[in-house]
């Protein structure tokens, strides 16, 4: 293995993007030559200026499979710079990349997925699952629960291989976010990721609202942007919780909002793999999510936070106050989440993790 190329095409920036970024970065270091392919109008494409990587420019859409002078374009790039490990993560990169990657020769063809959602049994999903990949990475292993849920006539258990999504170690644990320290008062609760109703920050809204009744002193926190920020809005105001809860939108750098809050708060129906809750636990935060998904995989319950039963609001409210009115409990549960980061979530052990099963074949 020497010549890797990292494929994502999607333009905005999101948790797969920063992924990609993270193990290009790490492999340049280790000395493989590698490149990014990119959409030049994307995110990715800037930071990867930044960090000095090479590059290749790609435009593609979920239907680039079919056409002809896409996928021989991309074989052709990959041919001529003798790529011999090609990995790739969203699904309209999946078919082309793989399909290209097979025509080019390419040893090779890694499909990280990051869904922990079935994977449709159509002829083309058929056909590159069981003829193009060479390796399935699962970010946990509810996701390669998915996978195999609909592909376990077509591919053996054993070619799915969970790794874990891994985290740099911060050291600066006193950065804060200027916005959190001078609006928050009481506790600070703090919750981050996109504004969809997979992740349903409604519950949020409710939870603000009981722990409002029972004359708990809080500011709730959402970092994030997305289609339901309208409708959040709406609901805050409806609540009268404008001065509790605070939209955000989008934060670029986590780490200081992490180290500005005491709580962090999940509530999403179901997580590939929640790597806000690693981010922090790594700043030593004990976290509240419900029990579904990948979610038991990263919190340990009753030791680093709580998991949740789904959809139970009132059960989170209880959890939020018995951490509000115990400190010390609050201490230890953080101290246990930055341990459990340390012990699993380490990027630089991931990565040498990632690099050993791709020499393995």
């Amino acid at each position: 293995m020497k010549n890797i190329c990292f494929l994502n095409s999607i333009k905005f920036w999101g948790g797969g993007e920063k992924l990609h970024l993270e193990n290009a970065i790490e492999f340049n270091k280790k000395n493989y030559n590698v490149t990014v392919a990119a959409n030049p109008s994307s995110i990715l494409w800037g930071k990867c200026d930044k960090s000095n990587l090479n590059r290749f420019a790609v435009s593609v859409s979920n239907l680039s499979f079919i056409n002809p002078y896409k996928v021989l374009r991309f074989a052709s790039f990959l041919k001529k710079n003798k790529i011999d490990t090609i990995v790739f993560s969203s699904s309209q990169d999946l078919k082309i990349g793989a399909i290209a990657g097979k025509l080019a020769g390419v040893d090779r063809i890694v499909y990280l997925r990051g869904l922990a959602t079935p994977v449709k049994a159509n002829f083309i999903n058929i056909f590159v699952f069981k003829s193009c990949l060479t390796h399935i990475i699962s970010n946990s292993d509810e996701t390669k629960r998915q996978i195999l849920k609909s592909l376990s006539t077509y591919i053996p258990s054993d070619k799915v291989h969970t790794i874990y999504h891994g985290i740099e170690l911060d050291k600066d644990t006193t950065k804060k976010l200027d916005i959190v320290t001078k609006k928050a008062k009481g506790i600070i609760l703090g919750n981050a990721g996109r504004l969809t109703e997979q992740k349903r920050q409604k519950d949020l809204i409710q939870i603000a609202k009981r722990l409002d009744e029972n004359n708990i002193d809080f500011t709730l926190f959402i970092a994030g942007e997305g289609e339901e920020r309208n409708s959040l809005e709406q609901e805050i105001k409806q609540h009268k919780l404008q001065d509790k809860v605070i939209l955000l939108g989008f934060v670029e750098d986590m780490s200081p909002f992490m180290s500005s809050i005491d709580l962090f708060l999940l509530t999403s129906e179901w997580e590939g793999f929640g790597f806000v809750l690693v981010e922090a636990m790594m700043k030593s935060k004990p976290v509240l999510a419900y029990d579904i998904t990948s979610n038991p995989e990263i919190i340990d319950n009753n030791v680093t936070g709580y998991l949740i039963d789904f959809p139970n609001v009132d059960m989170f409210v209880e959890k939020i106050e018995l951490l509000v009115n115990n400190p010390d409990l609050r201490k230890q549960m953080g101290e246990a989440g930055l341990k459990r980061v340390k012990d699993k979530f380490i990027l630089q052990d991931r990565i040498s993790e990632l690099e050993t099963y791709l020499l393995k074949g």
